[in-house]
């Protein structure tokens, strides 16, 4: 039963509570005896949370920052909504199936009015379903041809670690094509270099992680053509499209990646990245119901009515899936259009402007991707890594003590040696952050080339030196 009396919290010692602070063992790992005033209690919380980054700064995450008022206020009205049971919230249920319809439409599926999907937790989860979906319709064919169904494998470019636990969890071979050189997507050669029989699907990525540029559906799914003419391979698609499949539709309408290509047998995305609800949901679609298994779907009746479900998750929130409604009426394909846009154009703008940062005698970047047939954003890497007076972890690490997040990481396998800076460019991130995210660059580039890093060590190592012998 909720705790209306607060007068008789406060009756307690609401000192036990701030007292606790200054014993960061007893706050964080022993459940508290008594009840506190929730006031105390708030302020507590609310002042650790200052200690967060500011989220306008990050420009390393692809979730939604900015929400409005309105999103705001249908998050509070649907705090004790459970997506899950649908008998009890129909009218929540119904609102998941219309987005499920809506994006089929967008996505440009054959059969958008009674085409199949569901609503995740994230598009992580989504790709989970549909690797899972790309099992089971291999083994079916398998066991169909009499073929042996013990080494699954999974063909893939550079991805997100959702990959990698999908096929180490669910003991499918994983086939990620490695970077090679200035190859640093995954190409229709070799795709195909890599396909059996025992090939359950090509992931294929619009919006890759690490240079946010989007691989080329269409020619994969090309090449797929050819070679089942060739070999009589049938290899389905899956897209993972966790940001494209949310700016492809509004800013490349024609570019096909989608259900328009029959190889396209489902798509993931995140409706908590450039969807931009808030965090906590993602978009499972397939092309056709015969996409789905049925296996994969469970039929649950005991939260008072017979309904399917095909999650990984049960419980979980509805009103991130009601504030994605909200998005797809407030917005449109127009409002999209415009957001991503503008998005866009920020991304270009400051790729051209980071590629002039440098000393009058030349530029200290090489931009990889410039905001061009990919997400909004931008990537670059040093001109000359060795001659630099400092590394891209230096640039980052300095930016970060003024609060703006602008991550360095190096790529994946075989490109370990090439260090990139990355930049995402999300709703909310304005021209005026844009200005001053580049005088800050400048700053930090004057800081860094008159006291290099390693020139400092240095000069501490002497000093230290120095007065030890004395």
């Amino acid at each position: 039963m909720p705790l209306h009396n607060t007068e008789e919290l406060k009756a307690g010692p609401t000192s036990e509570l701030e007292s606790s602070l200054h014993d960061p063992a007893q706050e964080t790992y022993q459940f508290p005896d008594s009840a506190q005033d929730p006031q105390t209690v708030y302020q507590t919380i609310h002042d650790q949370l200052v200690l967060d980054g500011n989220s306008q700064q990050n420009l390393a995450t692809f979730c939604t920052t900015w929400i409005e008022p309105e999103v705001e206020r249908l998050m509070t009205e649907s705090a004790d909504k459970n997506m899950i049971d649908k008998d009890e919230y129909p009218q929540t249920a119904a609102i998941e199936e219309r987005c499920v319809h809506m994006l089929a439409d967008l996505w440009n599926s054959p059969e958008a009015a009674t085409t199949i999907g569901c609503s995740t937790t994230g598009s992580s989860e989504a790709a989970m379903l549909g690797g899972l979906a790309l099992k089971w319709n291999w083994r079916k064919r398998q066991r169909a041809s009499g073929k042996s169904t013990v080494s699954p494998n999974l063909i893939m470019g550079p991805v997100q670690v959702c990959w990698h636990k999908f096929c180490r969890y669910f003991d499918v071979e994983i086939r990620e094509v490695p970077m090679e050189g200035n190859r640093l997507l995954l190409t229709p050669e070799e795709v195909v270099k890599r396909c059996d029989e025992n090939t359950i699907g090509v992931i294929v990525t619009l919006g890759v992680t690490f240079t946010l540029q989007f691989e080329p559906v269409k020619e994969i799914s090309d090449a797929l053509d050819e070679l089942q003419a060739r070999t009589g391979l049938n290899i389905p698609i899956h897209v993972d499209g966790a940001s494209g499949a949310f700016l492809a539709p509004f800013v490349e309408p024609t570019l096909p990646w989608d259900f328009r290509l029959p190889r396209v047998k489902s798509i993931n995305a995140s409706g908590h990245k450039f969807g931009l609800a808030p965090l906590g949901v993602g978009w499972a679609l397939w092309r056709e119901k015969h996409d789905l298994p049925e296996e994969l779907i469970f039929d649950v009746n005991y939260l008072g009515g017979n309904m399917p479900t095909f999650a990984l998750n049960f419980s979980r929130p509805g009103g991130e899936i009601i504030c994605q409604y909200y998005n797809f009426l407030r917005l449109g394909k127009e409002g999209y259009r415009e957001i991503q846009s503008e998005c866009y154009a920020l991304g270009r703008y400051l790729a051209e402007e980071i590629a002039a940062l440098g000393p009058p005698e030349g530029q200290f970047f090489d931009i990889i991707y410039d905001g061009h047939g990919g997400i909004p954003g931008l990537c670059w890497q040093l001109k000359d890594p060795v001659a630099s007076p400092f590394t891209l972890y230096d640039f980052a690490d300095r930016l970060r003590e003024r609060g703006w997040l602008v991550p360095a990481y190096s790529m994946p396998p075989n490109r370990e040696d090439l260090v990139i800076q990355r930049i995402l460019i999300r709703h909310g991130f304005t021209r005026d952050m844009a200005h001053a995210l580049l005088e800050e660059m400048r700053s930090t580039l004057d800081h860094l080339t008159q006291h290099p890093p390693e020139l400092t060590l240095a000069t501490v190592e002497s000093t230290s030196h120095d007065h030890s012998g004395r």
